[in-house]
């Protein structure tokens, strides 16, 4: 199962041989620099690069290119290379015929696949602007295991700023050496055909494609029926008929043996009509910020669109609030230098001298806190304006319990690119709500903290009510879940030992949208995950034969989901061992779990569940500022989804779920 990642998220890889394949809606530059446990570039030799394309386990194409394919072989690599970073540049010896931004040209899409074509991980990077270089991911070494993580870091300055920010000498050199080689393979490359006048042209019946054996015949000149790939070309680079000639190619089967036409249409070129531009934003009055419109990021329909355009305000309110912190952190130390240097004579810390000095250095802090402030505010003021617009715009999957376009919802028919999990928020910025969005299908289980009973604002929740609220959050997350999966295409399990859950369960179990009744009792645990085990082992045993379509017959092939409240109440040894391999295991195979419980309940077991948690997502039912920020080291306010009090939207819509499950059954 492919992973799609966002910028800072990783992911493990089980394979050392690779390859990295780069799409661009323009000619990019690809090269990769090698670099040790600190991240340093050794020097020049340490990069591959279109004029020197091969280093020891790694290879990269020679000139620009739209597409790229970088072949790479993790085992070959020295002990002394940890990081594999993938960059990519626009050419600058382009004569300006090209793009001289990222920000006016289609999102980069890099995949890393295995030899056979597999995709294991896939990044869009999103967000770029005024960069001309970017950092699109690296693949490092941990623990002896290697990992790919998405980076998306930009350089306006193009290679020459992205390689003196790796701190390599000589930067300038190598990047206009990079240049002058991909302006050679440029001036190698052939040209594309002026385009034809209206008297000079003459339309060419496409050929019929060949057929093999084991291919039935299509229409002549008919499209095949691969789908089309991120970026809109045909998966593969093949039509129906099999792999066909590159321009010139008129030889072989695709040349008429009686002297008929010749089908010189480009196999990869796309046919089908670009997706819609996104909304414009309407003109600003002038000195005004413009207008924000719900969707104008880039993405090929609109729900691609909204998803970008949320976690594109997620980085402008990090990177704000980053600059406001650091602004402040260096009006304070420079107080604290200037206090230093006015008091460290003897002579100054007594009389109006050294007073007046305390008070310049206090008001010249005060002056940058408020400019920094300021800028905050506007930003913030501008955030604030984009959810207004962004808020009421976004589909089911996106939107929070209260947004009305849950009274108008139906059973979806394909599978939402995310699932909104609760809001983020910052202490600088009290007035805007990011939503927290997690791609789908899930990759990792949640845990619902129950165990903290203190929450931000000082209040305190007994442990009682910090149960009930756990699971009530946990309902909530597994209502969003069936809802938005197609009918019959997501089942959800319970286990509930002691039965304390009865009351939160109540929306689930009185629905119907349920697998069965909650399992109760340590014979109800066992019966439930040695059943979902087996799932995981037959799956996994389909797969690695590859026989996917010989699993028994009347098999569910549908998301699992497992909700586990009370743990590790009713669970002995070989139930922790089976949970464990649950969640180690059954994501790759649609196999998910949701743990309602307090880690400090389990602490009897040591550090054998310590993988468990680790592997978890934390969630918490009342708000906590837990998730941290790799990039920029903010500590992000946690706020769970809430049902509003007395609405009835959340059983109406488990109501749909069931009515069409029940059809789909029939």
């Amino acid at each position: 199962m492919t992973a799609e990642l966002v910028r800072g998220q990783n992911h493990p890889l089980s394979q050392s041989r690779l390859e990295i394949r780069i799409s661009a809606g323009t000619p990019v530059a690809a090269a990769a620099a090698l670099s040790d446990e600190n991240g340093r570039i050794h020097g020049t030799e340490w990069v591959a690069h279109p004029g020197a394309p091969v280093q020891p386990g790694l290879e990269v194409s020679r000139q620009a290119a739209a597409d790229h394919r970088l072949a790479v072989d993790l085992d070959a690599m020295t002990e002394a290379v940890h990081r594999v970073s993938v960059l990519l540049a626009l050419p600058a010896a382009n004569g300006g015929a090209g793009p001289a931004r990222f920000g006016a040209v289609a999102a980069p899409f890099v995949a890393v696949t295995g030899l056979d074509g597999t995709e294991v991980a896939s990044y869009t990077i999103t967000g770029l602007d005024l960069e001309s270089a970017v950092v699109a991911l690296e693949l490092y070494r941990r623990q002896g295991a290697w990992k790919v993580r998405a980076v998306g870091q930009g350089y306006a300055g193009g290679l020459a700023e992205l390689f003196a920010d790796q701190g390599l000498s000589g930067a300038a050199q190598l990047a206009a050496g990079i240049d002058e080689a991909v302006a050679r393979g440029l001036a190698r490359s052939v040209q594309a055909p002026p385009p034809r006048t209206s008297e000079g042209d003459r339309s060419r019946q496409a050929a019929a494609p060949a057929v093999g054996p084991d291919q039935g015949a299509a229409p002549q000149g008919a499209p095949g029926p691969v789908p089309p790939a991120y970026g809109g070309q045909p998966a593969g680079g093949q039509g129906q008929g099999g792999p066909q000639p590159a321009y010139g190619g008129a030889t072989g089967p695709h040349a008429s043996a009686g002297g008929g036409p010749v089908n010189y249409s480009h196999p990869r070129r796309q046919t089908s009509a670009p997706p819609p531009p996104p909304p414009a934003a309407p003109p600003a009055q002038p000195g005004q910020p413009t207008r924000p419109v719900a969707g104008d990021a880039t993405g090929w329909s609109m729900e691609e669109r909204l998803y970008n355009q949320v976690w594109g305000m997620f980085e402008d309110l990090a990177r704000t609030a980053a600059a406001y912190r650091s602004a402040v952190d260096f009006a304070e130390s420079r107080m604290d230098k200037e206090l230093e240097q006015a008091l460290s004579d003897p002579r100054s810390r007594i009389g109006g001298q050294g007073d007046a000095a305390r008070e310049a250095a206090r008001a010249r802090y005060t002056q940058l806190v408020d400019q920094a402030r300021a800028s905050l505010d506007r930003d913030v003021a501008q955030l604030v304006a984009e959810s207004e617009v962004v808020e009421p715009a976004l589909p089911p999957a996106f939107a929070c319990w209260d947004n009305p376009c849950w009274h108008a919802y139906r059973v979806p028919m394909e599978i939402p690119m995310a699932l909104r999990l609760g809001d983020l928020r910052l202490p600088e910025a009290e007035s805007i709500r990011i939503p927290m969005l997690l791609r789908l299908p899930l990759e990792r289980g949640l845990w619902i903290d129950s165990g903290r009973t203190d929450s931000l604002d000082g209040s305190f929740t007994d442990s009682h009510d910090m149960r009930r609220l756990a699971m009530d959050t946990a309902v909530a997350h597994a209502a969003r879940l069936l809802a938005v999966y197609p009918a019959g295409e997501f089942t959800v399990h319970v286990v509930d030992p002691a039965g304390s859950g009865a009351q939160a369960l109540a929306p689930l179990t009185q629905t119907g949208v349920l697998a069965g009744p909650p399992a109760q009792g340590a014979a109800g645990v066992t019966e439930v995950l040695a059943r979902l085990t087996q799932r995981v082992d037959l799956v996994q045993m389909a797969l690695r034969g590859g026989a996917p379509d010989a699993l028994p017959p009347g098999f569910d092939t549908s998301q699992q989901l497992l909700i586990v409240n009370d743990f590790p109440h009713g669970f002995d040894d070989r139930a922790v061992n089976q949970l464990r391999y649950l969640v180690d295991e059954g994501p790759s195979v649609g196999v998910h779990l949701m743990m309602v419980a307090d880690r400090e309940e389990s602490a009897g077991y040591g550090p054998l569940l310590d993988p468990l948690w680790r592997a978890l997502l934390r969630l918490t039912p009342v708000p906590d500022d837990h998730l941290a920020d790799p990039w920029v080291g903010h500590a992000w306010t946690y706020e769970p989804p809430a049902v509003p009090h007395g609405s009835e939207v959340l059983r109406e819509v488990l109501t749909q779920v069931a009515e069409a499950r029940r059809t789909w059954n029939r």
